[in-house]
């Protein structure tokens, strides 16, 4: 369905894209806050209709604006309000727990009428697990209503003994409020006289709740704070319009998925149904930003880091030292009746987070936050070698413990993801390909932290552990009839020789050789992966292929920019390019140029990018994936540990400039403006006042 999500830190916003949360929805439309919906109808009509939409759009992110108007209304012959009279303007937005909401109202009929606006809310307290259909179990009930002039307050005791409200203020003198949730308004206007009502919203969990101020002064701070990201956000600019349009899409999108649960900023993985910490994805799409805002990578290591698996716990599948899937604050997580609290059902996440830590210090220099999770780095560190490694063959590898846990625990996390070449479904434990490579790319980079730190012994060893597990994935993981990797091995320790997307994830851990590298590039640009829209998740011909699912030969951006950053730390610069410019030609199919969640692997014979039918959008990593595009084809690689930058441009065919200002790199910034003319490239660096030496290739 189309739908209008506007967020702002931990409470979004989801309605139909007139504005409403229709009584009975499929969709579990509502007003959502700690996996809760607090506002579960909310709808308006004139004099009983429902209005005609004009227009919908919610490309701002922090502001909502639909347009509508009335229907022609006519009874036993008299005219009670002409077709199109009467302009409906709904302006919403979110700030500091709360959400606000303006009518405005406006007359083009040229005399004067009168006319009502009804209002009509409700609140159920549902927990998102039983919205969207996976769980149900012992709930609270709902203890009562509070009605007066200008207010509507629900509340409700949960089966967790928490205390949730709703209240629903209006600053207008109703015509009638009822019991059942409508609120009425009477409107008398001349020709072009506008009128308005702002209603707010207000969830309270606990008796704790945010604080209702002017909508306009809300509005200010919101964009206040827009401001204050931009501007400690790197400057692109870029005389070919569409990537333009898409860089600007994802930095204004990553600010409105961003959240603060306590330890910092961290992008939550995406809306509608997304909108918490996720490990796998918040890590992802802050290594994205490692070139745009740091500072986002700071706030998410020390997020999951308090979160860090303390004991073995099977309902949870965690273990010590382990970084977390998901968590989730609803009353099923709350009563234990999920294991959400948080779960940690994840193979990825833990040598993500250290990957996430290494390169966040090449960028930075900030050895300080090192010290600061030191803890964190050797524990996460011991979960690889104890906990990770379940039979001692040297790979990382997951089983699912929990009852309701997840099965695949890779990001393809489906139950049809990990399949054999002959269609059979692989079985656990599975050692990825992808996570491989994290390993690799975690034990080299914490190796090089050590030795900055003086800790050469514990370095000396990571290496060693890495260089161990380079040769025996060359070995176990290669298929020599395919020139390319399986994407696991399966419980027996046989190859799950399907091909994927998860082996190009390895390309950025460098952890292939030159030729081993060369041949799997060249497989991920040949026509079975590569779309013209993007590099499918799975090859076209393989048993379990099939475009429209969600992780068998889908596309995805995410999945796209971890091996675009592969290629180009390689220096296949002109291979990644060309995956480039299929992305940014498949999110101008997509609305507000925004690429989604994922989108089907269909080829661009068809001339235009093919919806998956549910994916999130905005979603982070999706949303990250345009700043790679920048990194990549500048080819940027600093490494503050060394002090030196690393520096290969190339420029995509469809443009002739590029100015990246202000990137962070250690204590200062680099500003790289790159132009082509005549087919002759010319590489111009701007600012540099990091101290380090750019070394260009």
């Amino acid at each position: 369905m189309n739908y209008r999500v506007i967020k702002e830190n931990d409470l979004f916003f989801l309605t139909d894209d007139k504005g409403n949360i229709p009584k009975e929805n499929d969709y579990g439309l509502g007003l959502y806050t700690k996996d809760t919906r607090f506002l579960s109808k909310f709808d308006i009509k004139i004099n009983g209709k429902d209005p005609i939409l004009l227009s919908s759009s919610a490309d701002e992110n922090y502001e909502a604006e639909i347009l509508l108007t009335n229907p022609h209304m006519e009874e036993d012959g008299k005219l009670i309000l002409w077709r199109e009279s009467v302009e409906i303007e709904r302006k919403r937005l979110i700030y500091d727990g709360v959400l606000y909401e303006t009518l405005k109202l406006k007359s083009y009929y040229p005399k004067p009428v009168d006319f009502e606006i009804s209002v009509h809310v409700d609140a159920d307290f549902t927990d998102m697990f039983i919205i969207r259909g996976f769980q149900y179990g012992e709930i609270g009930r709902r203890t009562g209503e509070k009605v007066t002039e200008n207010s509507f307050d629900y509340f409700y005791k949960g089966a967790d003994d928490v205390e949730r409200a709703t209240r629903v203020q209006w600053d207008r003198d109703a015509k009638s409020v009822d019991k059942d949730g409508s609120i009425a308004f009477d409107f008398h206007l001349n020709h072009g006289e506008v009128e308005t009502v702002t209603f707010s919203v207000t969830p309270e969990i606990d008796g704790k709740s945010g604080t209702v101020i002017d909508p306009e002064k809300a509005l200010q701070l919101l964009k206040t704070s827009y401001k204050e990201w931009e501007r400690d956000t790197t400057k692109v600019q870029t005389d070919y319009k569409p990537l333009q349009r898409l860089v600007d899409r994802g930095i204004m999108d990553l600010r409105v998925l961003l959240t603060d649960i306590g330890h910092g900023a961290f992008p939550v993985a995406g809306l509608p149904w997304f909108g918490v910490p996720f490990g796998r994805d918040s890590l992802i799409a802050a290594l994205q930003m490692l070139a745009f805002n740091p500072e986002i990578a700071k706030g998410t290591l020390l997020t999951m880091a308090s979160q860090q698996g303390t004991k073995v716990d099977p309902w949870r599948d965690e273990q010590p030292g382990k970084i977390m899937h998901e968590i989730r604050y609803g009353e099923l997580a709350s009563t234990n009746q999920v294991p959400f609290t948080p779960y940690y059902g994840t193979i990825d996440a833990t040598p993500l987070f250290l990957v996430l830590l290494s390169e966040y210090t090449k960028w930075t220099g900030d050895l300080s936050l090192v010290e600061q999770l030191k803890s964190n780095v050797d524990a996460a560190l011991n979960w690889i070698d104890e906990y990770g490694d379940q039979d001692g063959d040297g790979f990382v590898e997951y089983h699912q413990e929990s009852s309701k846990g997840i099965a695949n625990q890779g990001w393809k996390d489906s139950g049809d993801s990990i399949v054999h070449r002959n269609g059979d479904y692989a079985e656990t434990p599975i050692a990825l390909s992808e996570v491989q490579g994290y390993v690799y790319q975690a034990k080299i980079g914490i190796a090089a932290i050590f030795e900055v730190q003086g800790k050469v012994e514990e370095a000396n060893r990571l290496r060693h552990d890495a260089e161990k597990l380079k040769k025996l994935y060359d070995e176990k993981f290669w298929m020599e009839d395919q020139e390319f990797h399986a994407i696991a091995l399966d419980k027996d320790k046989k190859q799950v020789g399907t091909l994927t997307t998860n082996p190009g994830h390895v390309l950025f851990a460098e952890m292939l050789d030159g030729p081993k590298a060369s041949k799997v590039i060249e497989k991920l640009v040949s026509p079975s992966f590569f779309s013209g829209y993007g590099i499918r998740t799975m090859a076209e011909g393989e048993a379990g292929y099939n475009p429209m699912s969600y992780h068998d030969g889908s596309i995805w951006p995410h999945d796209n920019s971890m091996i675009l950053l592969g290629m180009s730390k390689v220096n296949h610069q002109s291979d990644a390019n060309t995956v480039i410019s299929g992305l940014i030609t498949a999110a101008s199919h997509f609305e507000y140029d925004r690429l989604p969640e994922l989108f089907c692997g269909y080829g661009s014979k068809k001339g235009k990018a093919v919806n998956y039918p549910v994916a999130c959008s905005p979603q982070a990593w999706a949303a990250g994936t345009p700043l790679v595009f920048i990194q990549t084809i500048l080819g940027l690689f600093p490494d503050s540990l060394n002090k030196v930058i690393h520096l290969s441009p190339q420029l995509l065919e469809e443009m002739n400039e590029l100015k990246v200002d202000k990137i962070k790199v250690g204590e200062g910034h680099l500003s790289v403006h790159v132009r082509r003319e005549a087919e002759e490239t010319t590489v111009e660096i701007k600012e540099n006042t990091t101290g380090y030496e750019v070394i260009q290739k």
